[in-house]
Order: structure tokens, then C-alpha cells, then sequence
């Protein structure tokens, strides 16, 4: 005999729209606590609660944010990210304007990254709006919607911020990395740019899932060149600026700064979240690798921004990765005990990822 809680769950595909709302909304705290109960009969509910995405907009915010919770569980993670359909509707819903959701289907979105997979998103295509712009690449609307949920110009209702960590989870898988650094047709715009400038931005999310994001495509070596032009990518200030704060330097060291570095403001600030001032140090490990690199840094004066770093934040991950830094930008380069700095951060992130693979966004 089925128990109060299975009958519950049942509730979710009634024809009634009044029924599937209390059912979907007293399920939600179900979806962290007990998420087996939705595995029964051969997933029938998690089947029952794809096809409610493009349900009434209340309910479908009830049936977005199990989902997103759900997404914790393996088995059903994978019934997720695997549905074309069901990735097919999520997708199509996000780039609407008015759609209210869009916030809570980024967060979706993010969570189903965690299954290898997704990377297929990069080769799919859907028509845009065209308040969008042009292109019909899904990266390329998903990128943009990124950009322009910063300041709520597209869609009233979300910042699509957690986007951020969804393209954090794609560039691991090398083809997406190639992605970030290509020009792209339709505006002529190396994608990542579009990224660098929200490592100083208001939302923690956005830049905890932009330095990753960075720090993942910079593992990239043949795109270091791009990454350090000035008239290509040029990341240097985007991700020295972060970690840096109000301190003085002497007058020989600013003026061989990169210009955006010097003559900060007094009450300049460096990121307060350690992990992302760890990962933008990291992506500068990463860019040494190369000659043209470690060059490129001595010359702009990386050195003492990494000292007053290792010196300032007392933090065990950060001041890891700027003795590491500092040890190779130091070095003589006839050091015949160089390391593959991409080889051994690579081997780093692996284990990161490892252990990062159940963080999933719960609601």
C-alpha cells in the first residue's frame, strides 16, 4: 500500500492545474531530503516532472527547483542530462525574454553540466530572438545571455548568473575550451572577452564561475598567445586586478605595471573570496608554462602583486599557489628542473574535479 508521501508524488501528473501546484510545492523540501521517492516505478516521477517545465509558470518554478535538487542524485542526473527532448525544452525556454524562470533554468542547466555529455550543447542550434542577436549556436545565445543578464537588459526576471557555472563545468572537455578562444562569425568576438569583465563583479557566483571559467580555457597552451595580446584577449588585467588591493608599491615597480594597475584608487579592494584569488593565481601559474609567459609577467611587474598577495591573504591555497608563482617566475630559465606547469596543474584540477563532482546547486 503506497504511503502518504508515494501518493503525494503521484499528485504531480493530475489534470488538475490546482493539484499539480500543492503537490509540486510540498514535494520541493522531498527533493533534498528524500529524493528516492521520486525514483519509483521506473523514475515515472522524474519522467512526470520533465514534461512540467512548460507548465504554468508557478508550477513549473516548483517542478524547476526539484529538478535542480534532484540533480544531487546520480541515477537521475544522468535520466536528465541525457533526455535530447528534455534539454531541447530547457533550452528553448531560457532565451525567451519574459520567460520568469530563466534564473532557476540557468541554475538547471549548470547542475546537468556535471554529466559529460552536455558538451553536446555546443553543437546544437535553435532559432534566436531577436533581441538576442543573430547567431543560432546555443553557446554563442548562451554567452550572450550571460552578458546581458549582468545588468537586466534582456529579461527583467533573471541575471542568469549561475550561467557561470555552467560554463565552468563545459570547458573542462577541450572542445568547448577551443570555443571560448575562436572568433565567432556573427559578431567577430573571441567569446571569453565577453567573459574577463565580470572578475570584478558585484555577484559572487559570476566570478567564482568566471575565474574557473578562465582558468579552465588557460589550459589551452597554443591559445596562450591569444590570451596575452593585448589586441587579442589580454586576460593579464582582468585577472591581476582581483587580487589586488590598496597597498603601495615602490614608483619603479608601478610604473612598469600594466596601465590599468597603476595609481589604484586608496580604497581599491581585493576579491574577499580566497578560492577565486586562488584560481586567478592559478591561471597565471597556468600562462607561465610558456617562455613568452614568464617573459611577459617579469616584464609587467607580476611579482610584487603576488608578493603583497602571499603576504596579505592568509589563506593555505592561496599562498600555495603564489609560492609556486613566484618559484617559477624567479627561476633561471636554464633551470634544467623546470616542470610542465600544465601537466602538474592539470593533475591538480583533475583531483579538484574529483572532488568536486557532487557539488551540485541545491534550492
Amino acid at each position: 500500500m503506497p504511503t502518504e508521501l508515494e501518493e503525494l508524488v503521484d499528485f504531480i501528473a493530475d489534470p488538475k492545474p490546482e493539484i499539480r501546484a500543492l503537490a509540486t510545492e510540498h514535494l520541493v523540501p522531498y527533493s533534498t531530503s528524500q529524493p528516492s521517492i521520486f525514483k519509483v516505478g521506473s523514475f515515472k516521477p522524474v519522467k512526470n516532472l520533465k514534461l512540467l517545465v512548460k507548465d504554468h509558470p508557478k508550477i513549473a518554478e516548483h517542478v524547476i527547483t526539484i529538478l535542480i535538487n534532484l540533480a544531487s542524485d546520480r541515477e537521475i542526473l544522468g535520466s536528465l542530462a541525457t533526455d535530447d527532448k528534455f534539454l531541447d525544452e530547457i533550452l528553448r525556454q531560457i532565451i525567451i525574454a519574459t520567460e520568469p524562470n530563466a534564473n532557476l533554468l540557468s541554475m538547471l542547466l549548470s547542475n546537468l553540466a556535471k554529466w559529460d555529455t552536455l558538451k553536446r550543447i555546443l553543437d546544437r542550434k535553435q532559432p534566436a530572438p531577436a533581441e538576442l542577436g543573430p547567431s543560432d549556436s546555443v553557446m554563442n545565445q548562451l554567452v550572450d545571455l550571460f552578458v546581458k543578464g549582468a545588468d537586466g537588459t534582456y529579461n527583467k526576471h533573471a541575471d542568469f548568473d549561475h550561467l557561470a557555472y555552467l560554463f565552468a563545468d563545459l570547458t573542462k572537455h577541450a572542445e568547448i575550451r577551443r570555443y571560448f578562444v575562436q572568433k565567432q562569425e556573427y559578431d567577430g568576438v573571441i567569446p571569453i572577452t565577453k567573459l574577463k569583465v565580470f572578475t570584478e563583479h558585484k555577484s559572487d557566483v559570476r566570478r567564482k564561475g568566471v575565474a574557473s571559467t578562465i582558468k579552465n580555457v588557460a589550459f589551452e597552451v597554443p591559445s596562450h598567445l591569444l590570451f596575452l595580446s593585448e589586441d587579442d584577449i589580454n586576460i593579464l588585467p582582468y585577472i591581476l586586478l582581483p587580487i589586488m588591493g590598496n597597498e603601495e608599491y615602490d614608483e619603479d615597480e608601478m610604473m612598469s605595471m600594466l596601465p590599468d594597475l597603476q595609481l589604484l584608487p586608496p580604497d581599491k579592494q581585493r576579491d574577499a573570496d580566497p578560492y577565486i584569488i586562488q584560481t586567478h593565481v592559478e591561471t597565471l601559474l597556468l600562462l607561465s608554462s610558456t617562455r613568452q609567459g614568464r617573459d611577459q609577467m617579469r616584464d609587467a611587474k607580476v611579482y610584487p602583486i603576488i608578493r603583497e598577495t602571499h603576504l596579505r591573504v592568509k589563506n593555505e591555497g592561496v599562498q600555495d599557489a603564489c609560492e609556486r608563482l613566484v618559484q617559477v617566475l624567479m627561476r633561471d630559465e636554464a633551470d634544467p628542473n623546470k616542470v610542465n606547469r600544465v601537466q602538474e596543474a592539470r593533475e591538480d584540477r583533475d583531483q579538484v574535479n574529483d572532488e568536486d563532482d557532487d557539488e551540485i546547486t541545491e534550492v
